[in-house]
């Protein structure tokens, strides 16, 4: 099974497996994926999501085409649900993950090759961070199409934007160390310490208010595009529905009584 997962405590540990493959996704794998993050988002034992690939080379190249056709319309199939689109040999959009509204941090552990679909899931993380052997492109051009899942414009948000243009127009991909110079990842780590790491900061978030850390995500996702004035009101909004919450509650007690809180969700 190319998808492999497991809960932690708080944090989901999802590891993407197919090795055989360079980590490449088919259909299947991907509508896995994205079952599991669904189930993760419900869950309320889960808190972080840590997304990594198996192995020491590859942390996903894009899509396995070894059970997939070619979508008989690709205006008609741009038109349907994604799962439709998918059953008629569609892929692409599957590695767009905005229509699940996963509030819960994901956090990419990024252990290899990271190109083209899988640079397009890295991207929709939260924080990424790397091994020195990691490479990072959208090499979609030099085959004559482009990354179909907002990879451009995901891109453009996470670094840039000369530095994503170029990447995307060249197809070039770059490395670790000039990953992190564009901020691409925040941190590059030893292979063997690659999954601590991304274990304990998913860890760190999760001992903070359950309820805080969506909202503050579900913001930064969902009001980026507004003016400053609109955009403090949905902040104000956010943070009243919070004020009377007993995590809250939790956290005045516990500062008062010199403790770490413990927060439910609640």
């Amino acid at each position: 099974m190319a998808i492999q997962f497991k809960i932690i405590e708080h944090v989901a540990l999802i590891t993407l497996d197919a090795q055989a493959s360079n980590n490449r996704l088919t259909v299947s794998d991907l509508m896995h994926l994205r079952k599991t993050l669904v189930a993760c988002q419900d869950d309320e034992q889960v808190r972080v999501i840590v997304l990594t690939g198996a192995g020491e080379r590859e942390f996903c190249c894009g899509a396995s085409h070894k059970d997939s056709l070619l979508p008989a319309g690709p205006v008609g199939g741009s038109l349907k649900s994604r799962e439709t689109e998918a059953e008629e040999g569609g892929y692409s959009r599957l590695f767009d993950l905005g229509d699940l509204e996963i509030w819960k941090p994901l956090i990419g552990a990024i252990n290899g090759a990271c190109l083209g679909g899988g640079l397009e899931l890295a991207l929709q993380c939260d924080l990424r961070i790397a091994v020195a052997s990691a490479t990072f492109g959208l090499p979609e051009v030099c085959d004559a199409t482009i990354p179909a899942a907002g990879g451009v414009q995901y891109l453009m948000r996470a670094v840039p934007a000369a530095h994503a243009m170029k990447m995307a127009l060249t197809g070039d991909p770059i490395n670790a160390g000039q990953a992190l110079d564009i901020g691409l990842i925040v941190d590059i780590l030893p292979q063997e310490r690659l999954l601590p790491a991304a274990l304990e900061l998913a860890e760190r978030i999760a001992a903070n208010g359950p309820l805080a850390v969506q909202s503050i995500k579900r913001l930064a996702l969902q009001t980026a595009h507004l003016t400053p004035r609109d955009f403090a009101t949905q902040a104000h909004l956010h943070w009243g529905l919070l004020r009377d919450s007993k995590d809250h509650a939790e956290g005045r007690v516990a500062i008062a009584e010199k403790r770490s809180p413990k927060y439910t969700g609640a």
